[in-house]
């Protein structure tokens, strides 16, 4: 997909949908009461992305913010967890992880049926797909430069010195992890699938050694951070929702399974040589994974342990996917997309249970 067609799709905003609309007059009184600062009539429109969140553009006057609720129906326990987003992005406000300034959350289902809170609109550039067309080398090469050395502050940050040390359970993250998407897959399951089975049964007994605890973002990837309009420097981190104590290692996987996905549906760069990387300006997986490792201190990482990081979270984003097809399904999904976004569930499970196979043919 193309850069241009990837915008048109998902950035931007549209009409808000009729499945997530609501009492505009009730959330203006709210925001003049909470926030204050805000003239003339309340404006409302819905952002395109983000398949989970359902999440709004609110004009009043001169001022912007963004608005991020939990969607209305039945929804799957701990998830859409926007009252954690609200905690962790005023938590990291002062520290090197550039994040939005909120202003207010409401849990008080009254306001608009469900809970939600406010936070700046921060201008500036979105990118969708990690080749990054239209950028030259030295641009590509900046920008992804500047990726690394945000989620490697984010993993310096104390979370006890932020206030976040019971943001979540220190130790064993990875098998409550595992556990965890293997409950929420089960209850968006809508197919079985195979791959998915036998993850299940491999991932609990394969969990490296060692532990670490630090703040992981979750979902770290090109298209949830903001770059500003003409430099190569990220002035907001979005989409905090799977945000949490954890490994940070887990969470960097995530970030770096851009370089195991192919470039298709899933705007990867598995797709691309060396030599093209190269010739792009773009960094390989393993130039990337060191550049993170010096900003971090970290003496490398194992490279058995590194694909087991890769492939839980491939796992995971395959649990993730299978809630948005069961969203779809049920008709209260947040984009157009959905449909499309949860087939990529099996897919994605297959190929996660080559790589162990690949693993297990080691020895």
């Amino acid at each position: 997909m193309s850069e241009s067609s990837s915008v048109e799709r998902f950035v931007g905003t549209r009409a808000v949908a009729p499945q997530h609309a609501f009492d505009v007059a009730r959330l203006a009184q709210f925001i003049r009461a909470e926030v204050g600062g805000f003239d003339g009539d309340l404006q409302v429109e819905q952002f395109k992305g983000g398949q989970s969140n359902p999440t709004f553009l609110l004009r009043a006057g001169e001022r912007q913010y963004v608005m991020r609720r939990k969607p209305p129906g039945a929804l799957l326990p701990s998830a859409h967890a926007v009252d954690r987003e609200f905690r962790v992005i005023s938590a990291l406000a002062g520290t090197d992880v550039p994040v939005a300034r909120c202003h207010a959350l409401c849990e008080d289902a009254s306001v608009i049926g469900t809970t939600f809170y406010l936070m700046d609109y921060v201008p500036g550039r979105i990118l969708w797909d990690p080749k990054l067309p239209g950028h030259t080398p030295a641009e590509r090469s900046a920008l992804f430069d500047e990726m690394n050395r945000v989620i490697a502050a984010l993993h310096r940050v104390d979370p006890a010195e932020v206030g976040l040390a019971d943001y979540g359970k220190p130790g064993d993250y990875l098998a409550r992890q595992v556990a965890r998407w293997t409950k929420q897959y089960r209850a968006s399951e809508t197919e079985r699938i195979e791959a998915v089975e036998h993850l299940i049964e491999w991932l609990p007994k394969n969990i490296p050694a060692g532990d670490e605890t630090r703040i992981v973002h979750g979902d770290y990837r090109i298209d949830n951070v903001i770059f500003h309009p003409t430099e190569p420097r990220i002035l907001a981190v979005l989409d905090w929702e799977l945000s949490t104590l954890g490994h940070p290692l887990a969470d960097f996987a995530y970030h770096c399974m851009t370089w195991r996905m192919q470039g298709d549906n899933s705007r990867g760069l598995g797709d691309l040589s060396a030599a093209q990387l190269r010739e792009l300006g773009l960094p390989s997986e393993s130039e990337y994974v060191a550049a993170y490792c010096r900003r971090t201190g970290r003496d490398g990482i194992a490279e058995r342990d590194w694909e087991y990081y890769l492939i839980f979270n491939m796992f995971r984003l395959t649990g993730i996917l299978q809630g948005v097809m069961a969203r779809a399904l049920q008709g209260n999904a947040s984009s157009a997309e959905a449909l499309a976004t949860g087939r990529r569930a099996r897919p994605l499970a297959e190929q996660a249970w080559r790589q162990v196979e690949r693993l297990l043919a080691r020895g």
